[in-house]
């Protein structure tokens, strides 16, 4: 498989966890009617995802680092797959919030797996240009992900998302049974079995720089989750806006993720990583904070849109650089170390999807206080620029 191809196959795996969420968040109103739910209750469905995004990857991560990528992969998919056609037949919000959770755990096994096959070739500036290349993939799911599911809503329902998901799912099964090949090989698998797991993550946890890199990395997504749950309420039932006007502004605010994701690739040639990490952190600050004072002060809904606009685009200076950084010192256990931090990212922005509720004040809210929580964590916890243990030079292949 030619590298392009791998990039292919790797961004559509990553694509998984945005796809699960973002598709089908224009019809949380209208799920959220039909299953004779709250919007509470439709937002769990969100969070129940994100949740089985965050435990399986704990589980993921330490086995691809013991059997090798490809075997837990295959697993991971087989099992996203069937939860998506459950999710389409479920009868009621309880039944969908637990396939939900089924269907984010298949998911992480996609999503870490991903994050370690890149760990298995690159490090440094050379791994945190090929995340940007593969947020430039994965920027697609955002952006066209609402548009589709607007455009399935036309003529179906939310159900018809979920099959939709469920089809892709199988596709990129096939692609990665066929052509993917493994990059971890037995040489290089970790030889302690499953059964040392725990003291990995122990290591793992003792490292203030990747504790520090994956903090600020979960505080800025949960923030993003924030909006995505909080969002399709505000602006469609507060403001008016119909699915296909929300799914554009949802569009809008993905590419300016993509542009700043695909900004950071170029500019970390010349740009330490953490100055990249730095803008987006406190972009993310500033953005929720303006959110709450546009809010606060009834400013309407152009500033609203400014704000979500700041903030989600800033998401795209830290998702390339966080795990990068945060990957750089754990070459053997890159699996494990993939999975704390897409764990902790995910399982933050699960916590936070339920807090928003549907009111703008309390999104608003929410949003600020995360973004303010990941400079502080930034501040506090991570090194200087002129720490030793992070060159300045070019990666290359590990």
């Amino acid at each position: 498989m030619t590298g392009a191809a791998v990039l292919l196959v790797l961004g559509a795996l990553v694509a998984l966890g945005p796809l699960s969420t973002d598709a089908y968040v224009p019809g949380l109103p209208r799920l959220a009617e039909d299953l004779g739910g709250s919007a509470s209750a439709a937002q769990l469905t969100v969070t129940t995802c994100l949740i089985g995004l965050a435990v399986g990857q704990l589980v993921a991560g330490p086995m691809s680092d013991v059997l090798g990528r490809r075997r837990p992969l295959l697993l991971g998919l087989a099992v996203y797959t069937a939860a998506g056609f459950l999710c389409a037949a479920a009868p009621n919000i309880g039944i969908l919030v637990a396939c939900r959770g089924v269907q984010g755990v298949g998911g992480a096994f996609a999503l870490v797996i991903a994050y370690a096959c890149v760990r298995d070739r690159y490090t440094g500036q050379a791994a945190a240009r090929y995340f940007s290349l593969l947020l430039l993939v994965t920027g697609l799911a955002p952006v066209l992900a609402p548009l589709a599911g607007a455009q399935i809503l036309r003529f179906s329902d939310w159900r018809g998302v979920f099959v939709a998901l469920a089809v892709l799912s199988g596709v990129v099964l096939v692609a990665c049974a066929v052509a993917l090949p493994e990059s971890l090989p037995p040489q290089r698998r970790s030889s302690g079995g499953l059964r040392a797991t725990g003291a990995v993550y122990g290591r793992l946890l003792g490292d203030r720089r990747l504790v520090g890199y994956a903090l600020a990395n979960a505080f800025v997504f949960a923030a993003m989750f924030a909006y995505i749950a909080g969002s399709p309420f505000v602006l469609q039932d507060v403001h008016g806006l119909s699915p296909q006007q929300y799914s554009l502004v949802f569009a809008v605010n993905a590419t300016g993720l993509v542009v700043a994701a695909q900004a950071s690739g170029r500019l970390v040639r010349h740009v330490d990583p953490r100055t990249l990490l730095a803008a987006g952190v406190f972009g993310s600050a500033a953005g929720g904070i303006a959110l709450l004072a546009v809010v606060a002060t009834g400013a309407g809904l152009w500033p609203m849109l400014a704000a979500f606009f700041v903030v989600v685009t800033s998401v795209g200076l830290v998702l390339p650089n966080a795990p990068a950084l945060a990957l750089e010192d754990h070459g053997s256990h890159a699996g494990a170390a993939a999975a704390l931090l897409g764990c902790t990212q995910f399982l933050f922005g699960g916590l936070a999807a339920p807090l928003v509720g549907h009111g703008a004040l309390t999104m608003a809210a929410v949003m600020a206080a995360l973004g303010v929580a990941a400079a502080i964590v930034l501040v506090a916890l991570l090194p200087s620029h002129h720490d030793s243990r992070h060159p300045a030079a070019p990666g290359g292949p590990a």
